[in-house]
């Protein structure tokens, strides 16, 4: 099963790869995310992140294919069922930048993914919204706070 999100960003991608790549400062741009702990270092191929979602269980994600600057799948799940979580950025000709979220479960996560979808639309709305709310009130090139 697969829920999807896209949003356009008035900031270039570099900038909003910056943001969305830092995957502990979620919490600061989306209520959807009260904690993101890395448990080994930055984000990169095989790189493991511990989510906590309100009205979800704590999830430890793993990144099994990583385009630095564009793009990064994880995984969560274990026997049965597994969740990949898609995280596209793509510059556009006219200088903003288009961000793709992609959630597909499979095997028994999808029985679950029934149960929450509604949730999970919600959560990837908000993601997208502070996202690019939060790029956009960043100054060009600036650092994180």
């Amino acid at each position: 099963m697969i829920t999807a999100n896209t949003v356009r960003v008035a900031a270039p991608a570099e900038d909003v790869w910056t943001v969305f790549a830092d995957v502990e400062r979620w919490p600061t741009w989306t209520p959807s995310v009260t904690s993101a702990r890395s448990l080994e270092g930055p984000l990169t191929l095989g790189a493991r992140f511990e989510i906590r979602q309100p009205r979800l269980p704590r999830l430890v994600w793993q990144v099994v294919e990583f385009d630095a600057g564009r793009s990064w799948v994880w995984r969560a799940g274990g026997p049965g069922g597994r969740t990949f979580a898609h995280h596209v950025v793509e510059a556009q000709d006219d200088g903003t930048t288009l961000v793709t979220q992609r959630i597909d479960q499979r095997g028994v996560s999808v029985l679950f993914g029934l149960f929450t979808r509604g949730l999970t639309r919600r959560y990837l709305a908000q993601e997208a919204d502070g996202l690019k709310a939060a790029c956009e009130r960043r100054p060009h090139g600036a650092p994180q706070p």
